[in-house]
This record gives C-alpha cells, structure tokens and sequence, in this order.
C-alpha cells in the first residue's frame, strides 16, 4: 500500500498517470478535487478497466446530513445573535463544506427540500446501490472512459446547482473509489491510494482512512515545487499522521515528491540548454530546503528518521511528452515501486513450503531407525529449548523497559493534564462562536476536523505525554524498517542450527531442509502478526483516553445553546480532574496486557510449531512414502533462485 497525500492542485493525480504510464486515467481538469473520497488503484487481472464505487451507510449519511442541516440553522441563528458579527475562521469553512456536500446532491432545490425529504429514493435513483448498501461496479474500455466516468463520484463542481439541467454529483456519498486498470506490470502487488490529508467527519470515512494509512508501507507526500519547503499544509499532513503511520503502523519511507518541475516564469526566453541547468539547479536547491525542514519536525522524527525521508522532483507533463524526460525522477519512483513488488514474498512463500514438504517427504522415505536419528532429535530438541529461552528473555526486558517508559509518562500525564486541557478549552484566538466549534468537538467524540484546518483532538493531546513515554522505545522494538525485526531481532535470529547439523549427520539433510523451510515460516508470519498487533498495542493508549472521557463528552453534547461555552468546559475539567488519577494508570495498564498478550502468543506459536514439525521429521511412519527425488529437485532450483532474487532486492 502506497498512500499519496498533496493539497488540491498539487498534481497528485496527475503523479499516478505518470507513473503507471497511463496519461488520462484518473480525472484531471477544473473539476476541484474531493477531499472526502479516497482513490484506489490498483492491477486488475482481466483485461478490462473496471471502477467499484464504495458508499458510506445510508444510516451514515442520515446522521450527517441530518447534523449538517442543524449546524447550518444553529449557525444562522447565531448570525442574529452575534451583533458584532465576531465569529470563527472556520465557521465560513464549515458552512461552505456542508452547502456544498448538501448542493452536490440535492442541487439548487436544497433550500427548499425539507429535511425529511432528503432521504426519498428518487434521489437515488441513479445509485440504487447506495440504499441497498452494495458496492456499485464500473467497466469501461479505456482509460479515458474511466476517467470520465468515476468524476461525478470523486470530483466537487463549485457550479453545481446554477443553470437549467442538474447534473447531481454523489461524492458525499463515495467512501472510496477502487480503480482497476490492466497490464501494469507496476501494479501486480501494490496498490496507489490517493487520500484525503485530515481523515474525514464521516465514521466510516475516517475510520477506513485510519486503516489505510496505517497500512501503507511508502508514504508519498505531493507539493508544488514552488512552494514546496514553505507550504504549510504539506507538512501539517505529515506532522497529523506521522504516529498513525510509524509507530501505530508499518510505513517504512516517506517520499516527498515536488511537483511541476518544468514550470518557470519566463521560461520561453531562455535556451534548451539553460532552461536545463535552471531546472537542475532549482531541484537541488528544493531538495535540500525540504530535508532542513523536515529537519524541524521533532515530533515526526520520534517515528522516522533522516534515513527514511528522500525528495524527489519531477515533472509528470514532460516524463509524458516532454523534450526533458531524462531528467524527470519519476523513473526512480517507478523504481521504487518495482523494489516494492520484488520484495513480496507470497511466491517464495508457496516455493518454500513446497520445498519443505517434499523435503520431509523424501527426508522420511530414506530416514531410517536407529541411535543416529536419535541423536540428531535429541539435539534439535535442546537447541529448541535454549533458542525459546533467549526468546523469553527478550520479551520480558522489552516488558520490563516499556512498563518503566510507562510509569514516568502517567505521572507526567498527571502532572500536565489539566494545563493540556486549557490549550484546547482556552485557546489563545476564540470568539463568541468559540462554542460551536467545542460542541462539534464533544458531540464527536472529542474530535474535530474544521476544513482546511489543524485537527483538534483532544484524546491524543490528553495521551500525548504517555504516547511520547514509550515513542523512542516503542520504535526500538516494532522498526518498520531494518534487517533485525522486532523485539530487538529475537524472532529473526531464531534458528535450530539446522546447517551445524548437516555437517555433523549423515542421511538426515533433507530433514533439516524442511526444518529450516518451517523456521523461515515461523518468522515470516510471526513478523507479519507482530506487524498488526503493534498498532493494536500502540493505539490503545488513545483508545483508552478517548473510552475514559466519553461520559463527559455526552454530558457535555446535551446542553442548550444559553451558557453552552461555560457549560462544556467546566464539565470537561471536572471529568479529567476527577479521572486523571485513574485514567491514565489505565491507559497503561491496557498497553501492558496486550502487549503481554502477544509476547505469550509469540513463545506459544513457536514452541507448538517446531514442536509438531520435529514430531513429523522423526517420529512419522515411513512406510509406503512415496518416492519425490525429481520434483524435489526442480523445487529446489526454483527455491534457490527466488531467495538470490528476493535477497539482491531487499539490498
């Protein structure tokens, strides 16, 4: 998983059609582009371009809809209210963003639609899938009929609504767009999303934004070259999501990625030759501006480092169809996307396993009985023992280390929680508006995305001294990049000694090959469930936090507009002023057991499986086995070669 983040008009779109060689797939134009609907794409094995519209619940948008209509009358009484016409920056945002999802659908006749209305299904008539909660499927020719296609259900038109004809546009309504194209080589294991900078206020949205991020294994950041150092939403995008996608995920780099290389003021007047050297000049110059700032971003540095952050420049206009081509550094992303493909490992996986079973099998045939056999098990036995103890070992310092990290953050969290809360609650530019922005704030959770604005969350800023406890440690022990793994490579460097073996027994190398293929097994699986469960271990801070302050929350969403502002405030410092002593205990006491969870599931899965393969190695009947010599041989030159080809490109 690729995620690609840029403002509107950054050239993200354009970005992917460079890069999978396919100029006119995704829309590009004066459409603007929504910043709700997220856009997959990815191979499809049939030779056919196919687009699957995801909805979000028709249940989901009914609360929506229904929130953004009492928003907008809330707010227009308010605008009675206010004489001095004081408000927030971000209530213009807001109204703006509710008339226009409210426009996409309902069009000019919005006002005058009530609200009960809204839900009639002849205004789903061209989506009937959205009300039967089905995904809709798209096919199409050609890479420009998709793009045509998919617009009215991931592109914004400011016009809508104004002329004779509506043409209704469904991407309120959109969760996400999977686009599949044919023939892309680049594609075969990995998947381009193109996604929203700040999540989105709708819960599925957003919580299928969440899973995504944190799943992405390259982070591709997309600015405008000529505003790329200095463009503050840029790195607000990654500054948001850089602990969703380290420590609470599995990116290994992030890739920031200036745009329009090729456009200059002035540029006709120069020679081919100068416009060139301008062009080089003007990208060294922009890489090194970009790496000092990010440079500066200490909080996104607890979760990567200088090592996993490049910039690139490139030009998708002139990789396409351009005199300066060669010079463009979307072959190096392409490149990247290659390595990405090189290193899955499902068919050495299947050649693996394949190997070692016929390896048991033939291993079995010509085992024979007696003292040796014996031996070989006795040894393989101990060496088990031993390598499952240096595993134990290892998990309870790492217990022991986090457990220490935790206990200094809860009495920090203790210390700072009430001034915290202030910088939320008492911000230093508020209004007399002030309290609608709280009340969105608590009637969602504790969390509010204003448009075009930082996040406020007030979960992770009450988990914010404990998250930072254990960030440095908790990196340490899950990198997502780097040759020892997890648990400080404990899992990587398990090993039965097979090869010492082979050297010291005759008869028994085929056994030790299929011990060697299940050790090999073991890790890789190991690695990908340690993968998962970290972001279960790391979130559930926050989770915790964000479960301890929902009664206030809806305490706090109950009240009337007279004395709103007071109300919520003093309800909310009341509720952590009275939890703080046994909130954040909790908080840690929860990230202990599931991280004691997996450390017991690790020891276990190890030992239950070397134990049952050493059972099926030397203790397995081996009368009437077959005779597999030949196919274990071809097997065996295909196992080779794919583990030099996986090991040249992990290098």
């Amino acid at each position: 998983m690729v995620g690609v983040f840029g403002k509107t008009g950054a050239g993200k779109s354009s970005l992917i059609n460079a890069v999978i060689g396919q100029a006119n797939l995704l829309p590009i134009g004066d459409l603007n582009a929504c910043t709700s609907v997220m856009i997959k794409v990815e191979a499809n094995m049939e030779d056919k371009y196919e687009a699957e519209i995801e909805f979000i619940t028709k249940e989901g948008w009914q609360d929506e809809m229904w929130s953004m209509w009492q928003y907008l009358c809330d707010h227009k009484d308010q605008e009675n209210d206010d004489e001095d016409g004081c408000q927030d920056d971000s209530d213009d945002n807001d109204d703006d963003d509710y008339e226009n999802k409210l426009s996409a659908l309902y069009g000019k006749d919005r006002k005058q639609t009530k609200p009960d209305e809204f839900m009639d299904p002849k205004n789903f008539r061209e989506i009937p899938e959205f009300l039967q909660s089905k995904t809709k499927t798209l096919t199409f020719h050609s890479a420009e009929m998709l793009s045509e296609g998919i617009a009215k259900y991931t592109k914004n038109d400011p016009k809508q609504g104004e002329g004779k004809k509506l043409k209704r546009l469904y991407w309120p309504l959109v969760k996400c767009v999977t686009v599949k194209v044919p023939n892309i080589p680049l594609l075969q294991h990995v998947t381009l999303v193109d996604l929203p900078g700040n999540g989105d206020r709708n819960k599925s949205r957003d919580q299928m934004w969440k899973e995504i991020v944190g799943k992405c294994s390259t982070v591709w950041i997309v600015a405008d070259i000529t505003r790329s150092a200095s463009e503050i939403e840029s790195w607000q995008i990654l500054k948001s999501t850089a602990s969703l996608m380290g420590n609470g995920g599995e990116c290994q780099n992030i890739h920031f990625i200036c745009t329009k290389s090729d456009v200059f003021e002035d540029f006709r007047q120069h020679t081919a030759e100068d416009r060139l050297n301008l062009i080089l000049d003007r990208n060294m110059k922009t890489k090194l501006a970009v790496k000092e700032e990010f440079k500066k971003l200490h909080n996104v540095k607890k979760h990567f480092s200088e090592d996993n952050f490049e910039v690139f420049t490139v030009s998708s206009k002139e990789f396409l169809v351009g005199e300066l081509k060669e010079h463009s550094e979307i072959p190096k992303l392409q490149k990247v996307l290659q390595d990405l493909n090189d290193c899955h490992s499902e068919t050495l996986n299947y050649v693996s396993g394949a190997y070692g079973i016929l390896s048991l099998i033939q291993g079995t045939s010509l085992r024979g009985t007696g003292g040796k056999t014996e031996d070989v098990y006795d040894e393989l036995e101990k060496n088990k023992n031993s390598q499952l103890e240096l595993i134990k070992k290892s998990l309870d310092e790492t217990y022991s280390d986090f457990e220490k990290c935790l206990n200094e953050g809860v009495e920090k969290s203790k210390s700072c929680c009430e001034n915290t809360l202030r910088t939320v609650l008492y911000p230093r530019r508020s209004s007399r508006a002030f309290w609608r922005t709280l009340q969105c704030v608590v009637q969602n959770g504790g969390i509010y995305k204003p448009r075009k604005k930082q996040e406020i969350n007030l979960n992770m800023k009450l988990t914010s001294p404990l998250a930072n406890s254990i960030d440095e440690e908790f990196r340490k022990t899950f990198p997502t990049k780097g040759k020892n793994g997890p648990f400080n490579g404990v899992i990587n460097k398990f090993s039965l000694d097979t090869e010492k073996l082979k050297s010291k027994y005759s008869g028994v190398d085929l056994l030790l090959n299929f011990l060697k293929t299940e050790e090999e097994k073991i890790q890789s699986e190991l690695n990908k469930v340690i993968r998962d469960r970290k972001k279960t271990v790391y979130n559930s801070l926050t989770k915790t936090i964000e479960e301890s302050m929902q009664e206030c929350y809806k305490k706090s969403a109950g009240f009337s507009k007279t004395d709103t502002l007071k109300n919520i405030r003093e309800t909310i410092e009341t509720h952590v002023k009275k939890s703080k002593d046994t909130m954040f205990d909790k908080a840690k006491d929860v990230m202990l057991t599931e991280l004691k969870s997996l450390e017991d599931d690790i020891v276990e899965s190890v030992k239950s499986t070397m134990e049952e393969c050493l059972e099926l190695s030397f203790r397995t009947d081996d009368h009437s086995i077959p005779d597999v010599s030949t196919e274990l041989g071809i097997v065996e030159k295909l196992y080779d070669e794919l583990k030099r080809n996986t090991k040249d490109a992990v290098n």
